[in-house]
């Protein structure tokens, strides 16, 4: 196990959404300039290396990041280019200014 701020790193089961995981599970602390450090065990499970592109994802007060592939870029930009397709070029300024007034 990886040693991270003195204490060990470990590995565990839980339920996430009706399907058992065994998840990997460290601390991390905040910097005064907003950086977090990503466990050193975890960076090599996961292989981010430098320059490694991650998404952040925010629902309530939990925080997901997820390592960005050719695969997982192309499934998460497919709503916007499904949706590029129903739109014409002379309705987006009116769609834009609707968008901004809510």
């Amino acid at each position: 196990m990886a040693q991270f701020g003195g204490e060990q790193s470990f590995k565990y089961k839980m339920c996430l959404i009706n399907k058992m995981v065994t998840a990997m599970v460290d601390m991390g602390t905040v910097s005064a300039r907003g950086q977090i450090a990503i466990p050193s065990g975890i960076r090599h499970h996961l292989g981010l290396d430098e320059g490694t592109k991650v998404l952040f994802m925010l629902e309530d007060d939990l925080l997901l990041m997820r390592k960005v592939t050719p695969e997982t870029f192309a499934e998460l930009t497919r709503p916007l280019r499904e949706a590029r397709k129903k739109i014409k070029k002379s309705q987006v300024t009116e769609l834009v200014h609707k968008l901004r007034k809510r």
